[in-house]
């Protein structure tokens, strides 16, 4: 029987003696290998070499960094280089599950040397291409741009999955062939569509400028979000991630369904400084999904509480995965801004996420774990205190100094890590009678595996995001956008004059008010389906590429938004961020749900419909930013412009709102809810989504508290062996 106290490793030489890896640890380890690091378990120098390129590109990243002045698409190009060359190392193309391939095939030898080829060629021949051809292509461009696209797609196939070279594809395939002419009729204004494209017009558009596969996207990953995954490599690498777990099943363990919040606490610590919800599932899951068991969670609810809470994790500031770095870019704003707004409504989708387990807890009277199981928090806190000297200056330059970039902070810190790490070793190296050579030799073993371990996180980032920027590039150089968003303003219309007549027969009502709600509201919940949809195929990076390429000037065009000021974009980009991330767990593709339920034994399909209840508060957060960016922090037309002690009243009304729609879904207050409370709880969440006109905020409290009171008293009056526990 495994430790439930220890981390997993993917190496059994590695195990605690007496220890074995479950059955089911060692499946929802091979799915986070096989989706985010690789599934190739490499051996002899085959694997050498995979270290060796992999700490080079840490070596280069960090380079880069300290230097600051590589050219943007020399960046760029060996960014992708490298995420070509160990793509086709250690991602096989058909995946076989329980076994591994432990060598890299002749094709992918060829494969890999082709992709990373003409990534060079692009570096050595740019300059030509820009001054001496003046921005025209040879056919030997060309034909090497063209392997590149398709190469790029091949590796995206192996990386993310198959959703994103078709969207790719499609979209080749709209601009090379029109469809040609004008499309009119009597619902809305003609539809102008382009006239096509050559294939050359399209490689030079994707392959020889920073408008396509070297565009705004991949330039972050390779600036920025590098720098941020290795530093999360690094910190897990230094024992936080086990620290972080520790204090919170000291910490709430012991309470009424106790463990169940120490997975919610635990993925909230995680997400500070890591953005992957698979691999969050996995490292917090194989304790928490334990014990949540053990206190009479089922296998189901176990599981999808641990997706809920690794989901959100990419919520949560300062580290927010990949698509919260190319937002700031989007957005043409200061990161430390963006992660100043997603602050507060990262706590509030947490805390609503507390009280959800607390709620499912009740429901199935449910009790803690025995205190005397639990680690002991002082001791805990003391034991590994100096883990939060990097992440508070991490937080806190982030945060408080407006000189300091992101990347310049990132590394700083990973430079700090690193003494760290050094120190760490020989200072328990010597406590247990190992001299200071073998603690710095075993400092630079642990560094080698974090920088490797950071090198295969961002091979699947790097792809994806230069994949997007094919879809990126077609939508340029199309005018698509454009396209889309008449289709929509049609619907868009239809609603609002179907709502302008049926307001307008109620007296008092202010029909143009009602009608332009309506007509932004179906465009947001078409957008939340798209979102959802495409999250079945697609990571969240690429996911929000592709929807604030298409969707966001849609939402911006019917709500009268400008496009060019954040202050007004940043709900909008915030909203689709939301639904890409709801989208990890939502089924039938979830593969988070499939990792927890390869620990917890449970049906992976009933893990990620359980877990899409639990993620439906956040769906609800999501309406709540757009309708009140204040939030956001945003006020008197400025982010950041509303302080967070002016903030208390809309963060109180919007958390009292995530919990009675949180009670409403769950059908369980004080006691499980007849079909007449249900619909009172749910229609105050709804008055309390813009939370501005104080008789409506007291209205909708009205209506809680009258549930609640009317639950109280119907148990008091029922004989003492009917009261539910919760009571």
């Amino acid at each position: 029987m495994s430790d439930p106290t220890r981390p997993i490793s993917s190496d059994p030489s590695l195990e605690p003696p007496g220890f074995e890896m479950t059955e089911g640890e060692r499946r929802a380890l091979e799915m986070v290998e096989a989706s985010e690091t690789g599934g190739r378990k490499l051996f002899g120098w085959q694997k050498l070499m995979v270290t060796v390129i992999a700490v080079a590109w840490c070596v280069y990243q960090m380079y880069a960094a300290q230097v600051g002045n590589i050219d943007t698409l020399t960046l760029r190009a060996i960014h992708l280089a490298f995420a070509f060359s160990l793509a086709y190392m250690v991602f096989p193309f058909r995946k076989s599950p329980g076994k591994p391939q432990t060598k890299v095939p002749w094709y992918d030898w060829i494969l890999g040397i082709l992709a990373t080829g003409t990534a060079i060629y692009l570096i050595v021949k740019y300059p030509a291409i820009a001054t001496v051809q003046g921005g025209s292509l040879l056919p030997i461009d060309v034909w090497v741009g063209s392997g590149m696209v398709i190469l790029l797609l091949l590796a995206a196939w192996r990386t993310i999955g198959i959703a994103m070279p078709i969207v790719a594809s499609v979209f080749m395939l709209y601009a090379l062939t029109g469809p040609r002419g004008l499309i009119r009729g009597d619902l809305g204004p003609q539809l102008q569509l382009h006239a096509g494209q050559t294939w050359p017009q399209v490689v030079g558009q994707l392959f020889a400028n920073t408008e396509g596969i070297f565009g705004t996207a991949i330039g972050v990953s390779a600036q920025i979000v590098f720098l941020f995954v290795l530093f999360g490599a690094i910190f897990d690498k230094l024992g936080a991630g086990d620290w972080f777990m520790n204090v919170a099943q000291g910490a709430l363990g012991g309470f009424r369904g106790g463990p169940a919040k120490a997975s919610v606490l635990s993925s909230a610590l995680n997400g500070i400084i890591s953005g992957s919800a698979v691999s969050n599932v996995v490292t917090g899951g194989n304790i928490t999904i334990g014990t949540m068991k053990r206190v009479g969670y089922s296998a189901e609810k176990a599981g999808a509480i641990e997706v809920a809470s690794s989901s959100n994790g990419q919520l949560m500031p300062p580290v927010m995965g990949a698509a919260a770095f190319i937002m700031a870019q989007n957005l043409n704003i200061e990161y430390r801004t963006l992660i100043l707004a997603a602050a507060i409504p990262a706590f509030l989708c947490y805390g609503a996420l507390l009280v959800v387990v607390h709620l499912e807890a009740l429901k199935l009277g449910l009790k803690g774990l025995p205190k005397n199981e639990l680690p002991r928090v002082r001791q805990t806190l003391v034991k590994g205190w100096y883990y939060l000297i990097p992440l508070g200056y991490l937080i806190g330059t982030l945060t408080i100094n407006p000189e300091a970039t992101p990347e310049r902070v990132a590394l700083n810190t990973i430079f700090m890590m690193i003494a760290m790490m050094f120190i760490q070793e020989v200072y328990f190296g010597r406590k247990n009678g190992l001299s200071v050579t073998q603690g710095l030799l075993d400092g630079g073993k642990k560094l080698i595996d974090a920088f490797e371990g950071g090198a295969r996180s961002m091979i699947g980032i790097a792809i994806a995001t230069a994949a997007a920027g094919i879809i990126v590039g077609i939508v340029t150089i199309t005018g698509l956008g454009f396209g889309l968003a008449d289709i929509v303003q049609l619907v868009s219309n239809g609603v609002r004059e179907i709502l302008l007549n049926v307001a307008g027969l109620i007296p008092g009502v202010d029909a143009g008010a009602v009608a332009g709600f309506g007509a932004i509201l179906i465009v947001l919940m078409m957008a939340q389906l798209i979102a959802l949809i495409l999250g079945m195929g697609l990571p969240t990076t690429a996911n929000y590429i592709l929807m604030s390429a298409l969707i966001v000037p849609i939402i911006a065009k019917i709500a009268g938004l400008d496009n060019t000021n954040p202050v007004q974009m940043l709900p909008v980009h915030m909203f689709v961020f939301y639904f890409g991330i709801m989208a990890d767990s939502t089924p039938p593709v979830a593969l988070a749900a499939f990792a927890a339920a390869a620990i917890s034994g449970g049906n992976p399909v009933a893990t990620g419909v359980q877990a899409f209840k639990y993620e439906l508060r956040t769906a609800l957060l999501a309406y709540m930013l757009f309708f009140n960016p204040e939030l956001l922090l945003i006020a008197n037309n400025k982010l950041s412009g509303l302080g967070f002690g002016d903030a208390i009243f809309m963060i109180l009304f919007a958390f009292t709102g995530l919990v009675a729609f949180s009670a409403a879904t769950m059908r369980f207050l004080h006691r499980k809810t007849n079909p007449l409370q249900a619909l009172m709880l749910l229609v105050a969440s709804f008055m309390l989504i813009i939370p501005t006109n104080i008789l409506i905020n007291l209205l909708a409290l009205g209506l809680i508290a009258a549930v609640y009171f009317w639950q109280k008293a119907a148990s008091r009056s029922e004989p003492p062996s009917s009261v539910p526990l919760a009571a």
